[in-house]
């Protein structure tokens, strides 16, 4: 896995750590964010099979991990996933029930140090799906990829989806940063402006153009595919 992107927050508040950490084979996204002050992080979508470099980096900057945060979860093709998550030692979060899960919803407040995320409950991605939003940025996971619909053959709830992009993300203020889960053509991160004046999907078509089109996907009622965007993102470049 590459070293990721660091970034510093310039802030008179809390001193802030903020790390992007993508992963090259499947174009998955991981976050971490961190109060430096009280030493305390949170992780939102991390990848089981990077324990061992997750695990060395809050070693190496001496942070406490209070929570790992699932925008969404696809347990039905990776059923240890949950189980290596919860090693790291911290509550997992996620939007459907499961064994040692901690189950959240919309309004609900995780605090870290001196910082609070607060919960969005956002579904369509999956049936579950949560948003994480911090300050002025959404971590929205599956539910809005920067120029195409969410990564999968087909969004478990086409019609929950559209609701939740447009009547909870797009009525964020302009500058609110957006980050995906998965990148596209090497881009995570879009502002709610652009998607909302740009996104193929959600800015050009109607709800019923867009539920025809989603309709109309290849692999429409397939199992999903976790490399299915991966392939058009690579042939892209």
């Amino acid at each position: 896995m590459p070293e990721g992107i660091s970034a510093p927050l310039p802030t008179k508040e809390t001193p802030m750590y903020f790390r992007i950490l993508p992963d090259d084979a499947s174009g998955e996204m991981t976050y971490l964010l961190a109060d430096m002050d009280a030493r305390e992080a949170l992780l939102v979508d991390p990848r089981g099979r990077d324990l061992p470099v997750l695990s060395a980096l809050l070693a190496e900057r001496e942070l406490r991990l209070r929570w790992v945060l699932r925008t969404h979860q696809h347990d039905e093709r990776m059923p240890q996933e949950p189980a290596l998550l919860a090693s790291l030692g911290a509550p997992v979060v996620q939007g459907q029930a499961g064994p040692g899960i901690c189950l959240a919803g919309e309004g609900d407040v995780r605090p870290f140090g001196n910082e609070l995320v607060r919960v969005l409950a956002t579904p369509g991605h999956t049936a579950g799906c949560l948003s994480f939003a911090w300050r002025d940025r959404l971590f929205c996971g599956g539910l809005l990829a920067i120029d195409t619909c969410p990564h999968q053959p087909r969004p478990a709830a086409p019609e929950a989806l559209w609701d939740s992009v447009k009547q909870r993300v797009f009525t964020l203020p302009d500058e609110t940063l957006l980050f995906a889960a998965h990148e596209r053509r090497s881009r995570a991160v879009s502002t709610v402006l652009e998607q909302r004046r740009w996104h193929p999907f959600f800015a050009v078509l109607s709800r019923d153009a867009f539920l025809a089109r989603v309709a109309a996907l290849p692999g429409s009622g397939a199992p999903e595919n976790p490399v299915f965007h991966r392939h058009a993102d690579m042939a892209d470049r």
